[in-house]
This record gives C-alpha cells, structure tokens and sequence, in this order.
C-alpha cells in the first residue's frame, strides 16, 4: 500500500510526528514491536522540568509547555501534568556542579531558587541529616502521565485516519523512481517520504536506507520501584536530584521511584537492569537517605539514545531524499514531543518553519543531521 508519509518508530517520537502529519496527509506509523511504546516511552521516570538537557533542550521543553498544559480535546480532560517541584541536593564537595546546575537554572524559564538546608530536609523528611550542605528548588515541575500523552497522539493520529501496523519490523528501505519501498516482517509499504523515528535503533534504520549513520548512542538507565517507610508520609514529597545525577528518587503511587541515573553504553536491544547498577543506586540511597530498600517490587531499565553533542536529530538526511530524522532525543523525548513533533512536520513537508519555535531561538540549523559533529560520523568512528 502507498502512503504520503511512513513513520518508522511508534513511540512518543513518532506517535507526535505521526498526529502532526496525519493533518497533511495519509501516514503509516510502524511499530517493530507487538504494541507502541514498548522500549523508552513505556519505561521514563515521568517528569517534566525546564532545568534539564543543553541550552535546545530546555528551549524545546519550554515550547512544549503550553500543549501539555491545554492539550486539543482529543487528549481527553484528565490533566497531562500533575505540580511537584523537584529539589537538587549537593554534599559540600560537591560545591562546584552545584553551582554550575543552578546558574544553568536561574538562566532557564523556570522557577528556581536556592533554598536553606533546613528547608530542604522539611520537604524531604527521609533526606539523611548533614548529607547535603546545599539545594536548590524548582517550583515548577511537573509530573507526566505518560500514558495520556502517548495515547493522546495516537487516538489524534487515529482520528485523522491514520494506520498503525505492529509486529512490523523493518527489513528493507530502497527508493526507486521517487518512492521509499519499505520491507516490514508485517508486509511491504510505499511513501514518497520515510521518518526515521527508530529511537535505539535509528542508525540501524538509517545503514539500512543507505544512509550515513549520525552516531545514536542508546544507554541503559535503571529504575527500581520499592515500598516507602511505614513511619513518613512521602505524598507530597518533591523530586529529589543529586548534583552531579548520580540519584534521583520520587515518591509513586505511595511507594518509592528510584534510580541511579546510569548512562551505560549499549547495543540497541530490550534493555533490563543489571545487578550491579541496582547495588548502585541502593548505595546511593542509603548514603544521601534514611531509605530502606527491604524488597524490590519492581525494576526495568529503558535505553535513552543521544547523538555525539546530546541534542536531538531533526530533518531531512543530506544526501538521501525523502529520508527524514527524528532521533536522538537523550531522556527528553516525552516532554520536548509538542515542539519536536511540529519541527518533525514541516521539515517532512517543507512547511514553513513554526513561528513559535523561532520566537524562542530554535533554529532547524541546531537540529539537522547534516550539522557540523554528525555528518562525519560513521558506523566505524563508533567500533
């Protein structure tokens, strides 16, 4: 069958592209996998805050503020965001990436101060007294209902009639006289125009189109999932955040999230956690906090995948016509997926570039696959 547009990748990344270019024409969204959002999206922490990623990133996650805040109808009325600030923590040797992490802060748009420390462990009541010598607050952050965002980009992609094939695994792209030929395990598919939205595997999409790869990196980070204390109430706790990213941990549905925010280097693959990087983010714990991890209720680890200068990869391939990019989005995926999804679409189509995107400094130059870093990379630089 022949579409205008076929997405490979139905995760956020292409769920979002696949709502936005649904409006412009017929899209088919390819999931290599039994059900969309099984690898990354299935497994984020959840959290939306303008003080995290490079200066695009957070330009990005700003632009997206307003769509997740009043997303269209079709998102259902349940809110996408729930407030809960998030409180960076710093041991005194850590002075200097404290100060680093909140001058980076007060230049975002969000709402950050440093706090005292008392005040800090009254909102962290299992904070373990005279670990951390300075904090700072971000009063404007959000939790994410993933689920709602995911879904949402779908039943829009849906209702603009567009087709979603599981089980679809790509094992072929060739172009011949203007037309993508896509070869999936589910059958074979023809578009003008192919988004390569494969997240982990988004170079191996790329080798298999015949173009150059840009040096995604996927990297396992974990998650464990453990029962709060029976004695301290953590409702109402913030997100707490090392300096340095060696921890974070939450409160969830009454339990505690935690990870040791592991950037481990990894083969596009169904990541699951290691016993080593659970061992790590229980020390961790026990050294910055009174918790007690007696039993682990649940653990996954999902793949995060970053270009070499860890901004995300947006636009047509320079020597490959019709092949579009949209890779490399680190951990920030799911709250940069308004702003990236509308950048993904008119680059697609060669629409105008969106007003709102460049009234905040966000230029396709700072996205494209042919910027100065990736275009000389290859399968070889990274072996």
């Amino acid at each position: 069958m022949t579409y205008d547009f076929i997405i490979i990748g139905a995760g956020i990344a292409g769920a979002s592209a696949a709502y936005e270019l649904s409006k412009a024409g017929s899209v088919l969204l390819l999931e290599r996998e039994a059900r969309p959002g099984y690898h990354t999206t299935g497994r984020s922490a959840a959290f939306f805050t303008l003080n995290y990623g490079n200066t695009l990133i957070r330009s990005l996650t700003a632009a997206s503020r307003d769509f997740l805040f009043a997303p269209p109808a079709i998102f259902g009325d349940a809110p996408l965001l729930e407030p809960r600030p998030t409180v960076t923590i710093a041991r005194a040797d850590q002075a200097a990436s404290f100060a680093a992490n909140l001058a980076a802060g007060l230049a975002s748009p969000g709402d950050i101060a440093e706090i005292d420390i008392a005040e800090a462990e009254a909102m962290i009541p299992v904070l373990r007294p005279g670990y951390a010598a300075r904090a700072h607050i971000e009063r404007d952050s959000y939790f994410m209902d993933v689920d709602l965002i995911h879904g949402g980009f779908q039943r829009g992609f849906a209702a603009h009639g567009g087709r979603l094939a599981t089980d679809a695994e790509v094992i072929g792209l060739a172009r011949q006289n203007g037309t993508w030929r896509v070869e999936t395990r589910a059958g074979r598919f023809e578009a003008p125009v192919v988004i390569n939205a494969a997240g982990a595997w988004a170079d191996q999409i790329a080798a298999l189109a015949g173009a150059r790869p840009v040096g995604i990196e996927p990297r396992r980070r974990t998650v464990i999932v453990f029962a709060a204390p029976e004695n301290v109430s953590v409702d109402s706790m913030p997100l707490v955040i090392d300096a340095d990213e060696q921890f974070y941990f939450k409160p969830e549905a009454g339990k505690i999230l935690a990870s040791p925010a592991d950037e481990t280097p990894s083969p596009p693959c169904d990541a699951q956690p290691e016993e080593i990087d659970i061992a790590l983010i229980a020390d961790r714990l026990a050294r910055a906090s009174t918790l007690e991890i007696r039993h682990i209720e649940h653990k996954w680890a999902g793949l995060r995948s970053f270009a070499p200068d860890r901004s995300p990869v947006v636009g047509a391939d320079p020597s490959l016509v019709g092949f579009v990019w949209l890779a490399g989005q680190g951990g920030y995926g799911i709250m940069t997926s308004p702003a990236m999804s509308r950048a993904a679409a008119a680059l697609a189509t060669g629409g105008a570039w969106p007003e709102y995107l460049g009234d905040r400094g966000i230029e396709a130059a700072a996205l494209a696959p042919g910027r100065p870093g990736l275009a000389q990379c290859t399968l070889a630089d990274r072996q």
